[in-house]
């Protein structure tokens, strides 16, 4: 690597190279990079959003920051497998590396076609990310990347290839070297060096390779095929065996260190047939299809799972209402308040945890802040609950697409060994948001109603991501895309497996046509089991990041998914049908006013297409207790349902009636008064009495030690329907108490490293960058400091002049329209350099249009530490 290559690669060095002439070959990654135009910068910067975080002050140091480990390690993860690949046999290949060396090394002897018609695509991606620079005849992996992916013994290379034979041999004694000239049938030379070219000579020789392995005793062969595909090291004894020797003596095996061996990467690529790896994948897997739906099968399916969604959050929360469980020192939920919400429910653990920090990451719960800290609906919850079905929707759906909460670790063990709990720290996933709207495109790319395997959507993943999720089809990003699919049908943004209409157009896709797909396949037929491609794979483009959407286009689909939605929600009823056997059923949704009359009125007893509430004399006894009188009740059921209110439920509301309030409880510590001395006679000889400690005050009142709370819930027990009653002997009217938190606000995910930019924040950084390249690498013309000041100027160092020479310069360049180069220090204390073209000079500040932030801009004379004029040519 020349010095120029080093010092444009190495973080934190500054270039020191000037421009390379017109049509040359770049000399570093900045020159490269200087060579582009403004859309191939963007795309750069899109693809790397962390070279701009913060902006660059020039190109050589946006080309020191894309080669630093960091972000290096960072792009490679992003890639495509088989970007990855050409990556990796760029690693392997001689540096520079001409087009026709990589395309071997993929491509191998036999020409695979499909190599052969995608590496251009690779090679462009790797350019286009700023990993691979230089032309197509002199292309160079940036050193970080090739340190990363070179084969090392501590490091092996995914290729499975080792040291090259001048590595191999770097510490053999010429004499050895010459030995193994001989051995192989080839003459002596004179030094070391042309004795390894030599050997390297024939082994990258097909024909005569042929010809010396024609010559190997089978057994030596059989040792090089457990060697070629990797690892290429192996022990051997002090006295290897005869096959080993064979292949000693002629360098086919090297050592490496006492007892090690090591298979030279040209005898392995010759045995390869010159291929670097076993298998290369040109294109990605094809998603596979496993079933078809009408689409308006799939849209009705999963609306219905929609309103099912609405119902479960309500559900969770009026569990919740009174202030749900206690939140654990740590934070969460326990494992013990987490069954009692599945039962509640009626799902599994799993599926509860997901409804919990599904409302936990819309805003609708969260901590109260107290000190005996619980979880209690938002304000928020209660503002939600009065918006049309579609719309809560909509808030569940966008909430969950963006959310890095990742309810499936729930249970799971932390990097300390801990338990992960539902609603608690550590389980921010920032891969779930890019995974979730992966796996959603992948499906919309599909034809409509089309539903996809599990696993064809994970083998996609891997080979979109092949240095996150190669190692195992359990990586997290696997696990994420199994319950993307799951949870998905949950909400229903998917019906039977299929993506809906309504949930394609939150995603932001047109409704009723397929997602643009960037990677494609082999075109194959449809039907069950099928793969189908998008596009033909003439036109594979890579896998784009996502585009940030702003909030106003967010707001904008998700106001087209509620208008598509919503026409097939069921429509909410006002009437129930009451029947003779104590029973209500709701033919459907029941609209909120009579839904909450009925939850006190009656209980659940069983849910489904149709809600079934059973009448008891608890129940009734409920909703006296807020405040409803028997006429109140019997005018409500009358009014609201489709058939005549049954006799025996009339008579139990009357009955209910008659005896509610006829005991009456206060504050003594607590008593019982009635008018009716028997009844308070038969609750003293009652044995269930004796716990409440009751005592005869009067005739008609009875103390007890109980406070009356525990006497009203003991005499209910006991089948008395007592009532409560305040100091002035008024009774009670006892309302469910709704706990709510102050206000919250919902999660913040956790992003994924920097945000993609806009395209305004592109186009600012591109012009910035510019502009610092230009100050940084213009000719200057020699100023008087270079002569008469000890400070001489050096490229990358900030111009220095006197004050009285700084501001002559300046006045000059007023008169004659000259542009300058300036060195500047802020009022933090940050130094730059700056191209700019003075308008005006006056009381100690200069006016002049700024080249580098592309405006005209005021600076304090005494911040610029100096200035030199610009070249004619660049003036």
């Amino acid at each position: 690597m020349s010095v120029q290559e080093q010092s444009s690669e190495e973080p934190g060095g500054a270039s020191t190279e000037e421009p390379a002439p017109a049509g040359a070959h770049p000399r570093s990654l900045a020159e490269d990079l200087r060579a582009r135009d403004d859309s191939s910068l963007s795309a750069l910067l899109r693809a790397r959003p962390d070279l701009i975080t913060p902006v660059p002050t020039d190109l050589t140091q946006l080309a020191t920051r894309a080669g630093t480990r960091a972000s290096v390690i960072r792009a490679l993860e992003r890639l495509d497998r088989f970007a990855l690949q050409s990556a990796e046999a760029l690693a392997v290949a001689p540096e520079p590396a001409p087009y026709g060396t990589l395309l071997d090394l993929l491509a191998g002897d036999a020409r695979d076609p499909a190599v052969v018609e995608a590496l251009p695509r690779a090679v462009a991606v790797l350019r286009e990310q700023a990993l691979v620079w230089g032309s197509d005849d002199r292309l160079r992996l940036v050193r970080t990347a090739r340190e990363l992916l070179a084969p090392s013994p501590q490091h092996p290379s995914p290729t499975g290839l080792g040291p090259t034979v001048a590595e191999a041999t770097a510490g053999m004694s010429p004499g050895r070297i010459q030995e193994l000239l001989t051995a192989a049938g080839l003459a002596t030379t004179h030094d070391a060096v042309s004795a390894v070219r030599s050997l390297t000579g024939l082994f990258t020789d097909r024909a005569r390779m042929a010809a010396l392995l024609d010559t190997a005793p089978p057994d030596s062969l059989e040792v090089l095929s457990r060697l070629v595909w990797g690892p290429p090291y192996g022990q051997v004894t002090a006295d290897p065996a005869s096959r080993l020797r064979w292949l000693l003596d002629r360098g086919l095996l090297l050592p490496t260190a006492p007892g090690t061996v090591v298979l030279p990467r040209e005898v392995a690529l010759h045995l390869r047939a010159g291929r670097a790896h076993r298998t290369t994948e040109p294109f990605p897997p094809p998603v596979e299809l496993a079933s078809v739906h009408r689409p308006q099968v799939v849209d009705s399916t999963a609306a219905g799972q929609a309103y099912t969604a609405l119902a479960t959050v309500e559900e969770l929360l009026k569990d919740w209402d009174e202030g749900g469980p206690s939140a654990l020192r740590a934070g969460g939920l326990s494992v013990r308040d987490l069954k009692r919400t599945a039962v509640a429910l009626d799902v599994p653990e799993p599926v509860a945890a997901f409804w919990v920090e599904l409302a936990y990451a819309a805003g609708l719960l969260a901590p109260d802040g107290e000190a005996d800290e619980r979880y209690a609906a938002t304000p928020a919850y209660d503002e939600w609950l009065e918006l049309p079905a579609a719309e809560r929707w909509t808030r569940l759906a966008t909430a969950w697409l963006t959310a890095t909460r990742t309810s499936g670790v729930v249970g799971g063990r932390d990097t300390k060994e801990r338990t992960l709990a539902a609603l608690g720290p550590g389980l921010d996933r920032s891969a779930a948001p890019e995974v979730r709207h992966r796996v959603l495109s992948l499906l919309a790319a599909l034809p409509e109603g089309g539903s996809a395997s599990a696993d064809s959507l994970v083998a996609r993943l891997h080979w979109e991501r092949a240095l996150r999720g190669a190692a195992s089809s359990d990586d997290l990003r696997s696990r994420i895309a199994r319950w993307t699919v799951t949870e998905a049908e949950y909400l229903g943004i998917t019906g039977r497996g299929a993506l809906s209409a309504h949930g394609r157009v939150l995603m932001g896709a047109p409704p009723g046509a397929p997602a643009p797909e960037p990677s494609t396949g082999p075109e194959r037929t449809s039907g069950p089991g099928a793969k189908l491609p998008v596009h033909h794979r003439h036109h594979h483009h890579p896998v784009p990041p996502l585009e940030p959407r702003s909030p106003a286009e967010v707001a904008a689909a998700a106001g087209r998914a509620a208008q598509l939605l919503a026409p097939l929600l069921p429509e909410p009823l006002d009437h129930v049908l009451l029947q003779a056997d104590l029973t209500a059923v709701a033919p459907g949704p029941l609209r909120r006013p009579l839904a909450d009359v009925l939850d006190v009125l009656a209980d659940v007893e069983s849910k489904g297409g149709a809600t079934v509430y059973r009448f008891t004399p608890g129940s009734v006894r409920r909703a006296l207790d807020a405040g409803r009188s028997a006429s109140d009740l019997q005018a409500f059921l009358t009014a609201h349902s489709r058939t005549p209110v049954p006799q025996p439920l009339a008579y139990l509301i009357d009955d209910v009636a008659r005896r509610h309030g006829h005991l009456r409880i206060g504050a003594a510590s607590a008593y019982v008064r009635c008018d009716d001395d028997a009844v308070l006679n038969e609750i003293i000889a009652d044995k269930r009495s004796q716990g409440l400690r009751l005592r005869r005050l009067a005739p008609t009142v009875l103390a007890a030690q109980a406070d009356p709370a525990t006497l009203l819930e003991g005499l209910r027990a006991m089948g008395f329907a007592p009532a409560a009653e305040s100091a002035e002997g008024d009774v009670l009217i006892t309302r469910a108490h709704a706990h709510r938190t102050p206000p919250r606000t919902a999660p913040e995910p956790v992003p994924d490293g920097p945000p993609s930019p806009d395209t305004t924040l592109l186009g600012a950084a591109i012009r910035a960058i510019r502009a610092g390249d230009l100050a940084s690498t213009a000719p200057r013309k020699p100023s008087a400091a270079s002569s008469s000041s000890a400070v001489p100027e050096r490229n990358g160092a900030l111009p220095r002049t006197t004050s009285a020479e700084t501001l002559a310069t300046m006045q000059a360049a007023v008169l004659t329209g000259g542009t300058l180069w300036i060195g500047y220090v802020n009022a933090e204390g940050s130094a730059s350099q700056r191209v700019i073209a003075p308008v005006r000079v006056e009381g100690g500040f200069v006016t002049a249009y700024d080249h580098t932030a592309d405006e005209v801009r005021t600076y304090p004379l005494h911040r610029v530490t100096g200035v030199a004029e610009l070249a004619d040519e660049q003036a």
